[in-house]
């Protein structure tokens, strides 16, 4: 039996993986797929690696290991953020029509969330 490499997706996540790449619309699954394997990968020799950094370095290990992680893998721009580009976009007028089409469909679900 060949030795599995320390950093393999669980069998269960690479089955969701393929079942979110099979319903993308006209993505290639395959790509899809590498994409999410190499993402997962990378975030886990990171998280590794910043375990280190906490367990050997002292007590500034772990600002300095928060410091890294929200540097690279930063959080991913909430709807309001989105949103609010895009409507600097528009109100830019910079846009050709399927950009501003695309934009519009952003900032539709975040008036959508808007009480009444």
């Amino acid at each position: 039996m060949t030795q599995q490499h320390p950093i393999t997706p669980p069998p269960e996540l690479v089955q969701q993986w393929w079942a979110e790449a099979l319903k993308t619309p006209s993505a290639n699954a395959f790509a899809f797929l590498a994409t999410r394997a190499a993402q997962w990968g990378a975030d886990q020799e990171l998280e590794a690696c910043l375990r280190l950094v906490e367990i050997d370095a002292g007590e500034d290990a772990y600002d300095f290991a928060r410091y890294i992680r929200a540097a690279r893998r930063p959080k991913s721009p909430s709807l309001k953020e989105q949103a609010l580009v895009a409507l600097h976009a528009v109100a830019a007028g910079a846009n050709d029509m399927r950009e501003q089409c695309q934009d519009f469909e952003t900032i539709r679900p975040a008036l959508e969330q808007l009480d009444d």
